[in-house]
């Protein structure tokens, strides 16, 4: 993706500079999809193909009902490296980009799967609904509150299909754990157990250096402050760096606390009170986020949840209640009693099946122009329980939080970082 001010604009980088710049749209208000027929595949483009985009690359490369269109990232071997796997697999070739925008300027496009670090989550969302795009984004999210709010007012104001990658919704071992404790099996809810694992960092940290010639480094920053290049601050490792991610609290968190959201009925509100407990650092700043953390989140009915990082628990979630207690871990789901999984479920029990594959479900929506199981708006708020967590760790004290109008009254200091300014030329709008 090149520097815009390093080359003079044709119409297409003009369009894309505009939106990129979040100024008034140069799309139509609304696209309306184009009518598929039973057989028709929906055309992705792929934004962003390396690690986790390029598992992405591959599911979507076996399935029947979508075709990978077109494919684009900042590195210039990663995206080789992913065309010549379309091209084995699929036996042609597709177009290829360094720039997002001129992707989305391609009207043989229907949507994007957009695999990212995640500073560069919102604007690729936003400018793709603009450009009446459906959208396939990772979690979490947003990197901030400001954020997924801006990009579900895109998604809902171009009526989009914006699916969120929390594919645990998907699976179901996780979908019959939500079902019971929303039944009522374990009694009342006493307290849930959140395990995530602590920061998988290899160091030790090496000195900044020149940006390699395949990658387009200021680019890959884009909104984010500039820093000098570090080959340990990108790719995997974006993550554990405050400009860019969140830690294990977004990374495992965004997955975990939003099956607490699911079970809890809470898909469009959140806690009203975060308290960190406990919050330690690499002893040498290996990296910028937690090494472990506990942070306790209130709901408005007295609900507590317990979230743990890096203190050995279980990677999963304990729901623990007057009647017994479930554990859900991806492929493992245990109850005691075990009556509680195993007695049926009555007539008018709450049932929460609506997808076995969240490539399906998000497909499926593109053509009937229903939500996906995990609709940005749900992507919105389980994202914000895990900003808030990590907005109370590095304060180090507690905030209130008020999910309706989503603000953080009587604290000044944390109301600020529920967003943060985007470096020249970029700007965040909806």
């Amino acid at each position: 993706m090149r520097n815009r001010e390093h080359f003079a604009p044709n119409r297409r980088q003009f369009l894309g500079g505009l939106a990129g710049l979040g100024l008034a749209s140069a799309f139509p208000s609304v696209v309306p999809a184009r009518a598929f027929g039973a057989a028709d595949r929906v055309r992705v483009g792929f934004i962003g193909v390396r690690n986790q985009g390029s598992n992405n690359l591959k599911a979507l490369l076996g399935r029947a009902d979508a075709e990978v269109a077109a494919l684009c990232d900042v590195d210039s071997e990663v995206l080789a490296r992913a065309s010549a796997l379309v091209a084995e697999r699929a036996g042609s070739t597709v177009p290829t980009f360094s720039d997002y925008r001129e992707l989305l300027d391609r009207p043989d496009i229907d949507a994007v799967l957009i695999t990212t670090p995640d500073h560069w989550h919102a604007l690729p969302t936003i400018d793709a609904c603009k450009a009446g795009k459906d959208v396939y984004c990772e979690k979490p999210l947003s990197l901030t509150v400001a954020e997924g709010r801006a990009m579900t007012s895109a998604a809902r104001s171009h009526d989009r299909v914006v699916q969120t990658g929390s594919q645990q919704r998907s699976s179901s071992e996780f979908r019959r754990a939500a079902e019971a404790v929303r039944n009522g099996r374990i009694g009342t809810i006493r307290q849930i157990v959140v395990g995530l694992p602590g920061v998988n960092f290899e160091g030790p940290p090496v000195p900044d250096t020149k940006p390699p010639a395949e990658l387009d480094y200021d680019f890959w920053l884009g909104p984010a402050p500039f820093r000098p290049f570090n080959p340990k601050q990108v790719h995997y490792n974006f993550r554990f760096f405050w400009p860019y991610s969140g830690g294990q609290m977004t990374n495992w968190g965004a997955h975990h606390l939003d099956i607490v959201q699911w079970a809890l009925g809470r898909d469009e509100s959140g806690p009203v009170r975060v308290d960190p407990v406990s919050v330690s650092y690499h002893p040498e700043a290996w990296y910028e986020v937690p090494t472990t953390s506990e942070v306790v989140y209130t709901y408005d009915d007295g609900v507590q949840v317990r979230c743990r990082q890096g203190l050995g628990d279980p990677n999963g979630i304990r729901f623990e209640g007057s009647d017994g207690s479930i554990f859900v871990a991806r492929g493992k789901l245990e109850a005691d009693p075990q009556e509680i999984l195993d007695e049926p479920a009555g007539s008018d029990a709450i049932r929460l099946e609506v997808s076995r594959n969240h490539f399906e479900n998000w497909i499926t929506c593109i053509k009937d122009r229903n939500r996906p199981i995990c609709d940005v708006e749900i992507g919105h708020r389980s994202a914000t329980v895990c900003h808030l967590g990590n907005i109370a760790a590095r304060l180090g004290r507690p905030i209130p939080w008020d999910p309706v109008r989503e603000t953080i009254d009587d604290d000044d200091e944390a109301a600020a970082m529920l967003s943060r300014p985007y470096r020249a030329p970029w700007a965040l709008t909806g």
